[in-house]
């Protein structure tokens, strides 16, 4: 699909897509809980769907609902999933799928095979995959999908790296609610993206399961310890609410930032445990107004200055930060970058590459993406490299352009966002070409 974006400032007032995040959590544990839960999560996703896919597989039962979902439990026996045969987990493009699934399908003692498509197959799973093989699960694969899985996880300490993937934590975490038995997660410091986990620790506490956090150390490294508290199970909490998605979000709050009458954003929540609400304070280091309200949140567009931002604890933002600096008038410097080579495209790369052609003046080193701001866009032809957040970044940058832009395989929007085009034409957006 290829979209032609015509000049023309972003403006007014929309909601928030539901947290993809938080929908991948509260979509597990709800498929691990003794009862029905409903979840109330207004949008979807490719990979949301992917993770629902997965949990059906496993014999949980999930139907969308005019609100969202109702999830009823996987069955088990003796802390074992029922499934007639050798389940096949097809994570699609969803790496948090993929990481989130591969620990709980061990820790449910299934026979899985897992699949995805697109790069997900070249993702790392490393070294998550050998802390599953110390503790029981017998993983064969060639180091990339599709990974055989058989065995089952034993209960334990498992240590992982700070800086590889929050994900590989989280999936651990999530696993524990099927455990059976008590488990420990060291991390080693220094951790990343460390607001992800977070995520997971509360949305585990939304479930009445507490994680005990501390520190220890281990052959005199040190670890950020993390002890969930599930070995008698979850507690369903009835209804659970799926509240406003800030990464995406901030591709609107930026749009707000760089020109027009403002932007509102109805449903983020600014006391979020979402790391990715850092985008409001990066915009008002940037000298933009953004005003919390009850319903959501306002920017302003103003004269914007430069911005310093440490990118390690939410990569997400990279890709709409770095249109707002190329805007901005200065140097900006984007630090904390190096994992976005490992994104559904080489995305220090494709932020570059895509800005660059549009008439910004952008720069990578290993670690940070430097960009001089200009007042002005020139446009252009940009491919969205199969990457979700680079086609929805582009769109934002060509609304203010002097001239068209064109945006190659732009349906890629659909991973996390599949109205996005609809919402970037309700705000005012100008855009030629058939996006269904």
């Amino acid at each position: 699909m290829d979209l032609t974006i015509h000049p023309h400032p972003l403006a007014g007032a929309t909601c928030a897509i539901a947290s993809k995040s938080l929908a991948h959590r509260a979509l597990i544990l709800a498929a691990l809980c003794p009862q029905m839960t409903d979840i109330l999560c207004p949008t979807s996703s490719d990979d949301i769907d992917a993770t629902v896919g997965c949990l059906e597989a496993l014999g949980a039962r999930i139907a969308r609902t005019s609100a969202g979902f109702r999830v009823r439990p996987i069955p088990r026996e003796g802390g074992r999933a029922r499934p007639k045969e050798v389940v096949l987990l097809d994570c699609k493009e969803s790496a948090s799928t993929l990481r989130f699934m591969l620990p709980l399908a061990c820790a449910l003692g299934v026979d899985a095979t897992l699949d995805g498509q697109g790069r997900l197959a070249e993702r790392p799973l490393l070294p998550l995959s050998d802390e599953l093989a110390r503790h029981g699960a017998v993983l064969d694969w060639q180091g990339r999908l599709p990974l055989r899985l058989s065995g089952t996880l034993r209960p334990g300490e498992f240590r992982l790296p700070g800086n590889i993937s929050s994900q590989y934590v989280s999936g651990l975490l999530l696993a524990s609610a099927a455990l059976g038995g008590p488990m420990c997660v060291l991390v080693e410091e220094p951790v990343e993206s460390r607001s992800y986990i977070g995520m997971t620790i509360d949305m585990l506490a939304s479930f009445g399961a507490e994680v005990e956090m501390g520190r220890r150390t281990r052959d005199g490294r040190p670890y950020w310890s993390l002890t969930p508290h599930c070995e008698e199970g979850l507690v369903c909490p009835g209804t659970l609410t799926i509240e406003g998605d800030w990464s995406c979000g901030a591709f609107w709050l930026c749009a707000g930032a760089i020109g027009g009458d403002g932007i509102t954003l109805r449903g983020l929540d600014t006391a979020s445990s979402q790391g990715d609400r850092a985008m409001a304070l990066a915009l008002e280091s940037m000298g933009v107004q953004v005003f919390s309200r009850v319903d959501g949140v306002s920017c302003r567009a103003s004269q914007l200055g430069p911005c310093s931002f440490d990118a390690s604890d939410t990569p997400d933002l990279v890709p709409p930060l770095a249109v707002a600096c190329a805007f901005a008038q200065g140097v900006s410097r984007i630090t904390g970058v190096g994992r976005l080579r490992l994104k559904e495209s080489d995305r220090i790369k494709t932020v570059c590459l895509t800005l660059r052609r549009m008439g910004a003046c952008v720069n990578a080193t290993e670690d940070a993406i430097e960009v001089l701001g200009s007042s002005k866009l020139a446009g252009g032809e940009v491919d969205a490299a199969g990457d979700h957040r680079i086609a929805m970044m582009a769109a934002v940058a060509a609304a203010y352009c002097t001239g068209p832009t064109t945006i190659h395989a732009a349906e890629c929007v659909s991973k996390s966002y599949p109205a996005f085009f609809d919402d970037f034409r309700l705000l005012g957006g100008i855009v030629e070409g058939k996006d269904a």
